[in-house]
């Protein structure tokens, strides 16, 4: 066998063949497409951007409105005129204020009742001096109890408890009508309850 012979055969890829090269793709317009298709992309990329500038208008436009809408003043139909609550208090002065709790005492089913929960103040009279006992039920601020100081009013010491006082009056008028009651009072400590029979005492001095 010839030296020709055992040497590999290459194909020949010249212009004459079969096989289309990357210069027949051009010439075919390979590069328009690709052109065509750049073209369809910057369409899109400008109809994003319009529906950007329309939602920012929009939402400008919204705000604008919620500015002119802040604006908007009513005038009252109603005009009221501030009223000054009298509580009966204006001519006394507070001496002392503690917060406690009461309970009243039911002859008829010989049972304690809680009362309320709230400040029990001392009120001294302005002109008259006399010293009389209020208290006020917490959120309601009914009243609970309210009656004079008089000098034979007496402060029993709870049994079981140094925090609590036990008296009677003669004309409680808590509820609209001068009524005798049993009352029991609870302070939160000993202090408290101590401060209330020294403040109770000296208003039964006063009082003779």
């Amino acid at each position: 066998m010839s030296a020709e012979e055992t040497k590999p055969k290459v194909e020949e890829t010249s212009a004459s063949s079969g096989v289309p090269t990357s210069n027949v793709f051009s010439m075919f317009g390979a590069k328009k497409e690709k052109k065509e298709d750049d073209k369809e992309e910057l369409k899109e990329e400008d109809k994003k951007e319009e529906k950007k500038e329309e939602k920012s208008e929009k939402k400008d436009d919204d705000d604008a409105a919620d500015e002119e809408e802040a604006d908007v003043h009513f005038e009252p139909l109603v005009h009221l005129e501030k009223v000054d609550v009298k509580t009966n208090e204006e001519n006394e002065d507070v001496v002392y204020k503690v917060r406690a709790k009461l309970f009243r005492f039911h002859g008829d089913s010989k049972e304690w009742k809680e009362r309320g929960t709230g400040d029990v103040k001392f009120l001294k009279h302005k002109t008259s001096g006399k010293t009389r006992i209020v208290m006020r039920r917490d959120k309601t601020l009914k009243i609970c109890a309210n009656h004079l100081i008089q000098p034979d009013y007496e402060l029993k010491a709870n049994i079981g408890s140094d925090r609590s006082w036990v008296y009677t009056v003669a004309a409680d008028v808590s509820e609209g009508e001068p009524e005798a009651q049993t009352l029991a009072i609870r302070f939160g400590n000993k202090e408290n309850a101590d401060n209330f029979k020294e403040h109770f005492d000296k208003a039964k001095e006063e009082a003779k």
